[in-house]
């Protein structure tokens, strides 16, 4: 089969599309995949410049979500048959022909989207759904702050938290992607460049009951104080660093709590699993993406054959929501 290797660690160019040894059988509990698309993550970079080795066992191939259709079911797998449209949630693999998945990791394609577009839903509807509503517990009428509100994952916890009935205020960095966040649906837009998004939210909300954090060490104290009382800080991303230091008497006061969470290093089963939140995705959240509420946002398809001209494409400034790198047509 064919799949993205790396020769080395480094740039785009160090991605390479090649002839690889084909995958074993499906395991017990595991389907084997044929990749119609496999969406791009910040995750891959990081793989791809050496920081963010796979789980052990996992797949050296970069790529942590797919869609596709099921061509074999290995024993004891129930659920699911040969012909089924899927869409995945993978610790690797996804930059190839084929993959082989727990079963408990696939979910069905929602109804009103393409199998091609489904590749954008399982790592960002994860990630959201775990961290604002089974981690933070958002829910009707709380104030939701997103940094990075552009983002494939911030575009989709903006929908979620609409949804919901949040208000949802977000960052971004220019005027383009705050006016595209608006068309989904948030609320409060702030321009990190030119304001302080602490100070908008405490002076328009009275504070945000979950945040939703990309940033990491550099905003750590700034998002403490803007939680309201009782408030939920969760931490995803470490792109302005790791280490920090934090006013713990200001946490205390709010009796605000903070979490940090990592998706692919989850277990595979148990509590706080990767198949407990997809079981969660495929019973609350999948209806809302099959009325409409909740919808992918895609801002480029890409073949996979030209794997280094998508990477760079996380950073532009033209780009909002999810990259996707088409394998075969559906």
């Amino acid at each position: 089969m064919f799949a993205v290797t790396l020769d080395g660690y480094g740039g785009p160019e160090v991605m390479k599309w090649g002839e690889v040894d084909d995958l074993p059988a499906p395991g017990p509990g595991e389907v084997a995949v044929d990749v119609v698309a496999a969406g791009v993550n910040r995750a891959d970079i990081m793989q791809r410049y050496g920081f963010y080795p796979p789980p052990p066992g996992a797949s050296e191939i970069l790529g942590l979500e797919v869609s596709g259709i099921i061509a074999e079911v290995g024993a004891g797998v129930q659920d699911w048959k040969p012909g089924d449209a899927v869409c995945a949630l993978l610790p690797g693999g996804g930059y190839a022909e084929r993959v082989n998945v727990p079963a408990t990791q696939v979910l069905p394609v929602p109804g009103g989207v393409s199998l091609t577009d489904a590749a954008a839903l399982p790592e960002a509807a994860a990630t959201v759904w775990s961290n604002i509503v089974m981690t933070a517990g958002l829910c009707e009428g709380q104030t939701l702050l997103i940094h990075g509100g552009g983002s494939g994952i911030g575009t989709h916890a903006i929908q979620v938290g609409r949804a919901l009935g949040a208000r949802v205020a977000v960052t971004a960095g220019s005027q383009f992607k705050l006016d595209r966040c608006r068309e989904f649906g948030a609320n409060t837009l702030i321009n990190y460049r030119e304001q302080d998004f602490a100070t908008v939210v405490s002076e328009e909300y009275g504070g945000a009951d979950v945040i939703l954090d990309i940033m990491g060490a550099g905003y750590l104290q700034h998002n403490v104080d803007t939680l309201a009382e009782d408030g939920h800080l969760t931490i995803i991303g470490l792109q302005d660093g790791a280490v920090a230091e934090l006013n713990l008497g200001v946490l205390l006061a709010k009796r605000g709590s903070v979490h940090a969470t990592n998706l692919r290093r989850r277990p595979e089963r148990g509590s706080g699993s990767k198949a407990e939140i997809v079981a969660e995705l495929r019973r609350n959240l999948w209806p809302l993406i099959a009325e409409g509420a909740v919808a992918p946002v895609l801002s480029a398809k890409i073949p996979i054959t030209d794997v280094a001209e998508a990477h760079p494409l996380l950073d532009s400034a033209e780009t909002v929501g999810k990259v996707l790198l088409t394998v075969r047509e559906p």
